[in-house]
């Protein structure tokens, strides 16, 4: 599906990606909740457009993973750079983590070549 000129480029759908922290060993279901809070609250902090053409098109997500917490800092630094809509959640520390732990990291919704200027190297969860 064609997206109209953003940037001086054609864009070509909408994305979000999320980055979890691979090196914490979270359980299944802790990583559920970690890749959930950081997709909404990143969500809550995309403008308008970037919200309604996303859900709009099936709120396409990946979720990826990163080494520790530099490289989720560094990713965080380089979508406020790009002007990414993004979140970094930080645990509450009531279950598998202590308090105040990077553990997830999204990214978008946005067109996809942007969010992949940001996280397309990364590999899959």
């Amino acid at each position: 599906m064609a997206r109209q000129i953003r940037d001086g480029t054609l864009q070509s759908g909408m994305k979000q990606a999320i980055v979890a922290r691979a090196d914490l060993g979270m359980g299944e279901g802790k990583l559920a909740a970690q890749v959930a809070h950081a997709s909404l609250m990143a969500y809550e902090n995309a403008d308008r457009r970037d919200k309604s053409e996303w859900k709009g098109s099936g709120q396409k997500k990946v979720v990826l993973q990163a080494d520790g917490e530099s490289q989720l800092f560094e990713l965080a630094d380089k979508a406020e750079r790009e002007g990414l809509a993004h979140a970094v959640v930080r645990d509450a520390g009531h279950t598998q983590l202590e308090p105040g732990t990077a553990s997830a990291l999204a990214v978008g919704p946005a067109p996809d070549d942007l969010v992949d200027r940001v996280t397309g190297d990364l590999s899959l969860y």
